[in-house]
């Protein structure tokens, strides 16, 4: 979630910053047939303006008195952009994108003064927003003024059951609207109909994100009989909703009419055995499907035994996500015999599925077959040395990897050799990840000389935490050599908790070594301690090249 709010907060953040008035003045209504204009702005505010007795039960909205002039016009739009440019925010190309700027219940009605200057807003983006709960009534009365919206989203606001009612009111004005996204407000859940009811066959909805809001067995039957009247519907996330599971039967009956369905996420919604078979038979009508995600549902192992024949089906699929679902020695029989005939496979993630390692030897060494995959994720599956011979065999026919994620498989340790050919040739390789490998000492050795010859020039993050099991001749001729990773971003060096040692020589290697990488900001090493000669080379680093650069030490050094 924390990643999720990180994505949002800068997505508003890119695009270029022009100025509110200007905008709303170019050339436009006030700046030509200024008595018109004023005519027509004045016919707006007294009738579509009237708030109801909702609203009026809130503190004094600026926006429900009319504008009786150029003057009050021009005084309104002033506040507009002072209230934007008090959020670092401003209102560009169709889209008011507010999302974590810690509004106030103030700021709220502010937003609701701005939306009659925005006529033709597309992109409403209030997410991550506390004071949005309990006030959304004062937005939604005003939506029939942008009722143009496509995107609309909601994430959490802390929505109450009365927002949930009024946004539903709300919505039958909204004929356009494409994305709708109420993640993380819990009290969605029981009271999804109350939001969703209005939808009629023919929506134009496209995406429809509903993550984690506390969705009973109730609310998931009533999506599955909502999704025949979505033709229109491409995303579909239901995710950490844990009592969907027990209405999967109306769900997948309900997919079956969405034909146009590219990403389909059901992660941690409980599944069981029987839902392989019930989502199975759903994918015969989901030919366009490009994500699939059923991770974290571990009850689901065993239910691919007999149940995933028409998973070959998804020709277009490119990413599989089945990490953590407790697969089982027939489910990875039964997978054997399918992910290899998924050619447009991109993403692959079996991590932490236990059970894989002495039973998926065949499985990996059929991964050659997949040319286009770019992430392959295989960490904590307790490889043995026959399976991760058979990955390393097969992981040269993969020439498109760029996230390889080995971590917490021992069997990697003093066999990182059986990689040789591949670490040589992925040129591509962005992501290298061998955190709790076992690695020894010749095993660095042997990828300092990999990184010298130059054959992980691209890669741009390195884990090599907790394996502490390389000596500080190891560290030294690995540090010695990072310097060829020209645009490595960060690395990870740190130890296992239950360790802590001193820095040996190396550490200086490693300061010269970063000062040459331009890229570099993060580095880990936690649980290295640093007598007080290299704190003070240290200190004196940061003076030198002033960079911002991390050096994670952890919370005793």
């Amino acid at each position: 979630m924390s990643q999720t709010r990180k994505k949002n907060s800068s997505d508003g953040e890119t695009k270029p910053r022009t100025s509110f008035v200007n905008k709303f003045l170019r050339g436009s209504k006030l700046m030509s047939s200024k008595a018109e204009s004023r005519k027509e702005s004045n016919d707006l505010a007294t009738t579509d303006f009237q708030p109801s007795n909702d609203a009026q039960k809130t503190a004094t909205l600026d926006t429900a008195q009319p504008l009786t002039s150029d003057e009050d016009w021009g005084s309104r739009m002033e506040k507009n952009e002072q209230f934007l440019q008090k959020l670092g925010r401003t209102a560009v190309d169709k889209c008011l994108d507010l999302n974590n700027c810690r509004l106030t219940a103030a700021d709220v009605r502010e937003v609701v003064a701005l939306l009659p200057f925005l006529p033709d807003l597309e992109k409403l983006d209030i997410s991550w927003n506390d004071s949005v709960g309990g006030n959304l009534h004062s937005v939604t009365q005003q939506m029939h003024l942008v009722s143009k919206l496509k995107i609309l989203r909601l994430g959490s606001c802390r929505l109450t059951t009365d927002d949930v009612r009024a946004l539903g009111e709300a919505l039958k004005v909204i004929l356009e609207l494409k994305e709708l996204n109420l993640s993380w407000n819990s009290e969605v859940g029981g009271n999804l109909p109350l939001t969703l009811q209005k939808f009629q066959e023919g929506s134009k909805l496209q995406m429809l994100e509903l993550v984690d809001c506390d969705l009973t067995s109730e609310d998931g039957a009533f999506v599955g009989q909502l999704l025949p009247m979505m033709q229109n519907l491409e995303v579909l996330d239901l995710s950490i909703n844990r009592n969907i599971g027990a209405s999967l039967n109306s769900i997948a009956q309900g997919l079956k009419s969405t034909s146009n369905l590219k990403v389909l996420k059901l992660h941690s919604c409980g599944l069981s055995q029987e839902s392989v078979r019930l989502l199975d038979a759903a994918f015969r009508s989901l030919c366009e499907l490009k994500k699939l995600d059923l991770s974290c549902n571990r009850e689901l192992g065993g239910g691919f035994e007999d149940s995933s024949a028409q998973l070959a089906t998804l020709e277009h699929l490119e990413v599989l996500d089945l990490h953590q679902c407790s697969l089982t020695a027939d489910d990875v029989m039964s997978l054997t015999q399918v992910i290899p005939l998924l050619s447009s496979l991109q993403e692959l993630d079996l991590s932490a599925n236990k059970k894989m390692g002495s039973s998926s030897e065949n499985l990996l060494s059929r991964l050659r077959f997949l040319p286009a995959l770019k992430s392959l994720l295989i960490n904590s599956c307790a490889l043995e040395s026959e399976t991760f011979t058979a990955l390393a065999e097969a992981s040269t026919y993969l020439p498109a990897l760029e996230i390889f994620d080995l971590s917490w498989n021992k069997c990697v340790g003093g066999n990182l050799k059986l990689l040789l050919e591949t670490l040589k040739f992925l040129a591509s390789l962005r992501v290298l990840r061998l955190s709790s490998c076992g690695l020894v000492t010749e095993d660095v050795a042997l990828l300092a000389s990999v990184i010298h010859t130059g054959h992980l020039a691209k890669l741009r993050e390195l884990d090599l935490s907790y394996n502490d099991s390389i000596c500080d001749a190891g560290w030294a001729i690995f540090c010695q050599n990072v310097r060829f990773l020209k645009e490595l971003t960060e690395l990870d060096i740190s130890l296992r908790p239950s360790t802590s040692r001193d820095c040996g020589q190396w550490f200086r290697h490693l300061l010269c070594a970063v000062a040459k990488l331009s890229e570099i900001t993060e580095i880990g090493m936690k649980r290295w301690n640093l007598p007080t000669s290299q704190e003070e080379e240290l200190e004196h680093f940061h003076q030198d090249h002033r960079r911002s650069i991390h050096f994670d030490l952890g919370e005793f050094q």
